[in-house]
């Protein structure tokens, strides 16, 4: 058994900077701050990590211009218009979906810190946690 738990604890540090950029971004999207709407542009760090939880790639969405006979579609049949916002169950899980998307993040904070203040494993535990950080930050790089 405490084999299993020491494997628990390294696979745990390992993927624990993944896991908390997939929360995070994840409850950001939750309510689409991501996304420009109405007067809302979000900044763009927040679009670029949005582009890497969502697509892998850090790059910024471009919003290509419309076609040149699109415009005038678009003035005839105008797309419908959606004014009573979603149903109170649509809020009530976008709610309970960010209480989960924050405990994630503070149950895995609290896996790190339990992983690496083992007296007789830290530097295991640091070294997977950089690891766990660095790679994929150089796998969006290249």
């Amino acid at each position: 058994m405490s084999s299993i738990r020491l494997w628990h604890t390294y696979l745990g540090i390992l993927i624990a900077p993944s896991v908390l950029f997939f929360a995070l971004t994840g409850a950001l999207q939750i309510f689409n701050l991501h996304e420009a709407h109405g007067s809302y542009k979000p900044p763009p760090l927040l679009e670029k990590l949005s582009s890497v939880h969502k697509d892998q790639v850090f790059e910024q969405k471009h919003d290509e211009p419309p076609a040149a006979g699109a415009a005038n579609d678009e003035h005839e049949h105008p797309p419908p218009q959606d004014h009573a916002g979603p149903s109170l169950g649509t809020v009530l899980l976008k709610w309970f979906f960010l209480l989960v998307a924050l405990a994630l993040a503070t149950s895995t904070l609290l896996g790190l810190w339990m992983g690496l203040t083992h007296p007789l494993r830290k530097r295991t535990g640091w070294w997977l946690l950089a690891i766990g950080t660095l790679v994929p930050i150089v796998l969006i790089i290249i």
